[in-house]
């Protein structure tokens, strides 16, 4: 396979994964506005506490999602630090989507249904960069043999004339 498949295969790989983390995260979505929303207006819990509730829900819901899903064929030897580092990750994520929430609330007043529901979203978007990256390189992490195989590739390869060093003239 030369460089341009194996870029491609790696482009693909990760496209597929993209999109099946998107899948998760999106209905994890729909399950954190939806409890969101009902804490909101069902109860008297503030807009940012509501909103963190919200998150905690999604974060089990995605958690089963990325592990059974979206990361099935990764490292499944560690659960414990596996679990430890992706509530971590997913604590870390909370900060950042309840900051954006807590700053329109409290540090602008933005805080209707509407706006709430725009600065949630907001910050799950801001969050889910951060979560993506921190997930699949600390959390499911990818096999030994495939790091191996992905690393190889470039150097099984056959190489092309282009490639090649022409010495220059030996000296007498």
């Amino acid at each position: 396979m030369g460089e341009r498949g194996a870029l491609r295969a790696r482009l693909d790989l990760l496209a597929r994964e993209v999109a099946k983390f998107g899948a998760v995260g999106a209905l994890g979505l729909v399950v954190n506005i939806a409890v969101s929303n009902l804490i909101w207006r069902t109860t008297e819990i503030p807009v940012v506490r509501a909103g963190l509730m919200g998150t905690a829900v999604a974060i089990l819901f995605n958690y089963v999602g990325f592990r059974y899903w979206t990361y099935r064929d990764r490292d499944k030897s560690g659960r414990t630090r596996e679990l430890m580092l992706f509530l971590l990750f997913s604590a870390a994520g909370a900060v950042i989507e309840t900051g954006v929430l807590y700053l329109a609330t409290y540090g602008f007043g933005w805080n209707s249904p509407v706006q709430s529901n725009v600065f949630k979203i907001l910050g799950i978007g801001i969050a889910t960069l951060f979560r993506f990256w921190s997930y699949r390189t600390w959390v499911f992490r990818a096999l030994p043999a495939e790091e191996a195989v992905l690393d190889t590739d470039r150097f099984l390869e056959p190489r092309r004339p282009s490639d090649e060093v022409t010495p220059g003239p030996v000296p007498n």
